[in-house]
């Protein structure tokens, strides 16, 4: 059976080799043989397919029948959203390609591998509006403890130079250049100047 590998960890700190190995490993001792592997190093699973370029990547070769497996580590490496989810594994039988997930032992060749795998990606949406709950609940409490959250604001003295400098008629990327600045922070001032 020929045998596609899906790796993917979130941030640039964190590394595929192990995910790799194993893999590797089960593929030998299955006889399978790994035709490719696609590597979503640094890469959230939150974000969608044109974001994820291994991803999008291995889909395309689904379709093309380039395999006949996809085996990744688990099922969060594959998505977050249980939309998301339900597409890949529908893209992937329509393409007649099964998945095999490693952490779950699951075998989507069978129709309750294909339940099981359903019901985890509703489990993998949970936890990450958990995690986005944390976060927001995180956020509110640093602000009512008088936290600025965000850029810092800009010093009183650059917000005066580039008002003065506006005066002058020079152009806005000019006064950019001139106080070391973004262009699209003399655009908010000089906006929010003009809407005063």
């Amino acid at each position: 059976m020929k045998v596609a590998m899906y790796l993917r960890v979130s941030t640039d700190g964190q590394t595929t080799d192990n995910q790799r190995l194993e893999l590797k490993r089960v593929a030998a001792a299955r006889g399978w043989q790994v035709v490719h592997v696609y590597d979503d190093n640094g890469v959230s699973g939150a974000k969608g397919r044109e974001y994820r370029k291994a991803f999008d990547a291995l889909l395309k070769a689904a379709t093309r029948r380039e395999f006949d497996m996809v085996a990744a580590w688990s099922v969060d490496r594959l998505g977050r959203s249980l939309g998301d989810l339900v597409s890949f594994l529908n893209e992937l039988r329509g393409a007649g390609v099964d998945l095999y997930l490693h952490q779950q032992a699951l075998d989507t060749s069978t129709p309750a591998g294909r339940a099981l795998f359903q019901m985890m990606g509703i489990f993998a949406e949970f936890e990450r509006a958990m995690i986005v709950e944390r976060v927001r609940a995180g956020m509110s409490r640093a602000r009512a403890d008088g936290k600025h959250l965000g850029r810092p604001a800009l010093p009183e003295a650059v917000r005066n130079a580039v008002i003065e400098a506006s005066k002058t008629g020079a152009s806005q990327r000019a006064i950019a250049r001139q106080l070391s600045i973004g262009d699209a922070t003399v655009r908010r001032l000089l906006a929010a100047r003009r809407a005063a």
